[in-house]
């Protein structure tokens, strides 16, 4: 039995015992003709959890099945490396619990783990991935896209900045930094982002010293403006410095960008010290963006409260997952500040993002790499019906859950050797 038909026939279940009552109605199929589709929400049960590992462990998907042939995919990132035990724990608390209850079971795996490191790191990753699948379940069962369970929506699309991966080449120069950003913009983006740390850089002081040298410091600012020449005022430009510098430099760095009205320096320093953070924004007119190696809405408190940071970006394939997204863009939105997630899972952690998205008010803009559009796993791997990127948006899928599945066939050929496969 399908996804959509189970789907069906759990919807339709309800409500046809019912209708067989009702006066008029003569047979089984008349009755499910002219029923409302209305479930009975206690029927359904999880019976399993399953899971995938690609790129060598670091993308996580999993599978959440029920006793009404209804599943719920979901993804994590980065820190998933090794945790293929972690995802059966998991699967054995939700054993026999009602799906839909999405909330109250990540409060149970989350304070389930309060000693084995539930505010953070790969605990919170694989919860990451177990929650989005378990909105997209949900989704399936009712017959409802994700942003309508989440409270609605705000927009149709979904606005994206394209990051340009300008990192996999060796010392791209400022003409290479202007190619890539009018590749970026004739794609149809009005965003796009570049990385400033270069560990191969020539002129670094050292391997390990973080402070960077006035030639790097040079190379920095030629890379952006040749970008920000090539295509105009109009065009946003963030870049990204992978927390791989001190505050000096990260100030540096910031006020020398100012005259090229960036969209954001992100995380110019490592994510933990919220009061540098604060010194560095306070210092520029420059925005200031972190976010993407914090955890829960708990890890955000400290930036908002101190007013460190001008826009954040929760990586919601890792952060805690899309309610928990949610939760920490209305944070941000008491303090007026625009929530623009960072993501690097593949296009059902993108759709699933782009629910989180539509459902809240101060949402700013998401990522988007490039080498989705060059790099076929990316197709492989998903199954969906409709173009990925339109006029660089993400348009919201309206299809029951998150509207993208996981194709395992797929993804079977990009596996991590020695782990179980959806088994």
């Amino acid at each position: 039995m399908t996804g959509s038909s189970s789907r069906r026939a759990f919807l339709k279940s309800g409500a046809v015992t019912g209708a067989l009552a009702m006066p008029g109605l003569q047979s089984l199929a008349e009755a499910t003709e002219q029923t409302s589709t209305q479930s009975r929400p206690s029927d359904l049960k999880i019976t399993e959890v399953k899971c995938g590992y690609i790129r060598g462990g670091s993308r996580l998907f999993v599978k959440i099945h029920t006793n009404e042939g209804i599943w719920g995919c979901g993804e994590g990132v980065d820190a998933t490396g090794g945790t293929y035990h972690l995802v059966q724990r998991f699967g054995r608390v939700l054993a026999g619990k009602n799906p839909l209850d999405v909330n109250r079971l990540y409060e149970d795996m989350r304070r389930g783990g309060f000693f084995a490191g539930a505010q953070s790191g790969m605990y919170v990753a694989v919860l990451s991935a177990i929650e989005s699948a378990l909105w997209d379940l949900a989704g399936k069962a009712l017959d409802l896209p994700v942003y309508q369970l989440l409270g609605g929506k705000f927009r149709d699309r979904i606005r994206l900045y394209c990051d340009t991966a300008l990192y996999q080449r060796r010392l791209p120069t400022p003409e290479d930094f202007a190619r890539a950003a009018r590749e970026a913009v004739d794609m149809g983006f009005t965003a796009v982002k570049f990385d400033l740390d270069q560990a191969n850089d020539p002129n670094k002081y050292d391997a390990y010293n973080w402070t960077a040298s006035p030639a790097e410091l040079r190379r920095m600012v030629d890379q952006i403006t040749a970008a920000r020449e090539e295509v105009g005022p109009d065009i946003d430009i963030c870049v990204d410095m992978h927390g791989r510098y001190d505050a000096i430099t990260g100030e540096q760095v910031a006020k020398r960008l100012e005259p090229l009205n960036l969209m954001w320096l992100e995380e110019p320093i490592p994510a933990e010290n919220a009061d540098a953070y604060r010194r560095i924004t306070e210092s520029t007119s420059t925005p200031i963006c972190a976010g993407e190696n914090h955890y829960l809405a708990y890890g955000f408190r400290p930036l908002l409260e101190a007013g460190a940071v001008d826009v954040v970006m929760p990586d919601l394939q890792k952060a805690g997952g899309l309610g928990e997204g949610q939760r920490i863009a209305n944070l941000a939105n008491l303090y007026y500040v625009p929530f623009a997630p960072h993501m690097v899972a593949s296009y059902l952690g993108a759709m699933a993002s782009a629910h989180v998205c539509a459902s809240v008010p101060n949402f700013m803009v998401l990522e988007w790499q490039i080498y989705f559009h060059r790099d076929p796993i990316w197709e492989e791997i998903v199954d969906f019906d409709r173009p990925m990127v339109v006029d660089g948006h993400i348009p919201l899928s309206e299809k029951p859950g998150v509207g993208v599945e996981i194709n395992e066939e797929g993804m079977r050929r990009y596996a991590q050797e020695g782990v179980p496969f959806f088994e």
